[in-house]
């Protein structure tokens, strides 16, 4: 028995087994609140894996504390060796490489339906507007000299709200900051539901909120949907070209699916294709944080960073809305323009439940669509400014 201890519980600190408790909290809110449970739950146990000694699934260089030691050269030499584990693989990769995102991203096009945004164009508007977080938090964090600005752009994306363009930036650019960016990204992403309203009934008066909107939006036939992904994905790569390979994994997705003829593999890369991926993604994730980077300043500060950036992102969509009601002669119910910020589709449910708070005819929810999706290509192409750029 005091072998045992020496090997296991000597090497258990107390900074692990609050990490461990953490992770335990994350797997009980997947499980008993359902939110986000395909992520929360596996980064919660990738939390539990890191931070119990010598599971070996995960290692980090003894004398460094934080740095992943990677392959040399393939990596399975190393894993029968001891001196790297499983996960060091799939970080190395699948993430670090990029390509867990982008073929999530992928998956995301494939179950996307950009029709609502077609047929009102002006959702663009509300995406692009939704940004405004994303600045803000990233003009924040760096002008203070809190964060260096390749951490500061990593930060501020997590008010984009979409979890592929923040794993793909910050693998990127901060590949340090990579477990903590992703943590809090995904768990604000789960708390839309409380984190949105309270900013929507401040900024937006009663009367607003009472706005009616038809539920019926315009039909938008096969080719305008064909021909979407395919422009899109072209101005952006032309524009910025940063963009191209996100765009162009979520345009290829979406043009899957709306071809009428490749069912099959939209089928395919929107159900178990991107399942496999994400829990992938999620156990890695959680795996990156280790009491020595969990129980971390920094980690703190991304945490009440990332909350300023949702509350301008929810804030600019409501006044993209609000602008353009000064010259539609249709008025917008302001509400929807809050789904900017992409976190699809929580947003757009959040704008159908204040609507119909404020007023039981109200209908927003594929209103709201609209600008849920424009979000999604905004901070695509916004990541992509921010990969050309610094």
């Amino acid at each position: 028995m005091f072998g045992l201890y020496e090997t296991a519980f000597g090497g258990l600190t107390w900074g692990n087994i609050l990490v461990l408790f953490i992770g335990g909290g994350f797997i009980y809110l997947g499980v008993a609140r359902k939110m986000e449970p395909t992520l929360l739950v596996p980064i919660g146990m990738g939390m539990v894996i890191v931070n119990l000694p010598f599971s070996g699934l995960m290692v980090y260089a003894p004398a460094e504390p934080g740095v992943i030691p990677l392959p040399a050269s393939g990596g399975l030499k190393e894993v029968a060796d001891g001196k790297i584990g499983l996960l060091n693989l799939l970080y190395h990769y699948g993430v670090e490489s990029k390509v867990i995102p982008l073929l999530i991203f992928l998956g995301v096009g494939a179950m996307s339906d950009f029709g609502p945004a077609i047929a009102r164009p002006v959702s663009f508007l509300f995406g692009a507007t939704a940004q405004l977080g994303v600045f803000i938090v990233f003009l924040l964090g760096y002008l203070t000299g809190w964060f260096t600005v390749e951490e500061a752009v990593c930060i501020g994306i997590i008010g984009g709200s979409d979890g592929p363009p923040t794993v793909y930036l910050t693998a990127a650019k901060a590949p340090h900051l990579l477990g903590p960016i992703t943590l809090v990204a995904y768990s604000y992403m789960a708390l839309v539901p409380v984190l949105q309203p309270p900013v929507i009934r401040a900024l937006i008066s009663k009367k607003e909120r009472q706005i009616y909107m038809k539920p019926q939006i315009r039909e938008v036939s096969r080719l305008e949907k064909v021909i979407f992904p395919i422009v899109v994905f072209i101005i952006a790569a032309l524009f910025v070209p940063g963009s191209a390979p996100l765009i162009g994994m979520l345009m290829f997705g979406n043009l899957l699916s709306v071809t009428g003829v490749t069912d099959r593999l939209a089928a395919s890369a929107g159900s178990v294709f991107i399942d496999v991926l994400t829990f992938l993604l999620g156990l890695t994730v959680g795996a990156l944080m280790p009491a020595q980077v969990f129980l971390n300043p920094k980690t703190l500060m991304i945490i009440g960073l990332a909350i300023l950036a949702f509350v301008f992102g929810t804030a600019g969509g409501i006044w993209g809305a609000q602008i353009a009601n000064l010259f539609l002669k249709e008025k917008i119910n302001p509400i929807i323009g809050a789904a900017g910020v992409s976190a699809v589709p929580m947003a757009a449910r959040v704008a159908q439940i204040e609507g119909q708070k404020a007023n039981l005819r109200n209908f927003l929810l594929m209103h709201a669509m609209g600008p849920n999706m424009a979000g999604v290509i905004a901070t695509s192409v916004v990541t992509g400014i921010f990969m050309s750029m610094i």
